[in-house]
């Protein structure tokens, strides 16, 4: 049974990260996301999801604040996700008591992922993106719940950007061009109880840039800035994900919200 979300509680638990999308045909939504893109993020072109993996639909209304550009809202289908990368066919939706409708991701164990794979960013692109998420992960087993992924795997960052839970924390890291991990922010890893995330990104090889939100706070970084700078992009083709990844011994679960995508942090923690 679906239920609505009211805007208080999605106040209080929504994640966001900035990305760059395009739709079919939306030359004019090219235009009205780079004039609309914040200065502190970075312009940047809006990025365009490759036709071979087939675009999912997209939310092209102005959002107040900004503009919505891609939604995957939870439901009964998986349309709006390029593609889900899950054998166990366990990428699906359930009602939540606090949230109504959400993504529900189950990996079983021995099972290297199951995730969801979004739009595909550009070089130099800036944007923003966000969701809520809650998860039972008790075999103490790293699990990204979320990965900015480039190809090829090997010989780039393989993942520029990952928020990840391990060690009993959950952290934001960045991987360099030479696959080693910084730790921009961390917090205690709670199972069962929803947090929201904020990410603001601008593509760049070097000169990429990280900001973040924990909670509707916006967080100081490693680096004693709001802001990091190092490699966002990598390879040839980067892109979103969603779920668990990294096989292990035990199951784990994480349970997802509505996932924005826009032009301004206030488009997509509405």
């Amino acid at each position: 049974m679906n239920r609505r979300r009211t805007p208080s509680r999605r106040t209080r638990v929504w994640l966001a990260a900035a990305l760059s999308v395009t739709v079919a045909g939306g030359a004019a939504l090219l235009a009205d996301a780079q004039a609309a893109a914040p200065g502190p993020v970075g312009p940047g072109p809006v990025v365009t999801s490759p036709a071979t993996t087939g675009p999912g639909p997209v939310v092209t209304s102005p959002a107040a604040g900004g503009q919505l550009l891609w939604s995957a809202a939870p439901g009964g289908s998986t349309a709006a996700f390029t593609s889900i990368q899950c054998t166990s066919n366990t990428f699906t939706s359930t009602a939540d008591t606090d949230m109504g409708e959400v993504w529900q991701v189950v990996q079983p164990a021995g099972l290297e992922r199951c995730e969801g794979q979004g739009p595909t960013v550009t070089l130099n692109s800036s944007y923003y993106l966000g969701w809520s998420s809650k998860f039972d992960i008790t075999d103490g087993m790293s699990r990204y719940l979320f990965q900015l992924k480039c190809d090829p795997s090997t010989g780039t960052a393989n993942h520029p950007v990952v928020l990840e839970d391990v060690n009993g924390n959950v952290q934001l890291e960045e991987w360099t061009h030479q696959h080693t991990s910084v730790v921009l922010w961390s917090t205690p890893a709670v199972n069962d109880k929803w947090s929201s995330y904020a990410l603001g990104i601008t593509e760049g090889v070097t000169d990429g840039t990280i900001r973040f939100w924990y909670d509707g706070v916006e967080q100081k970084l490693s680096n004693g800035s709001d802001t990091y700078t190092g490699t966002t992009y990598d390879g040839t083709v980067d892109y979103l994900k969603w779920g668990l990844y990294h096989p292990s011994s035990g199951s784990a679960t994480q349970w997802l919200s509505d996932i924005r995508m826009g032009t301004t942090l206030a488009s997509v923690t509405q």
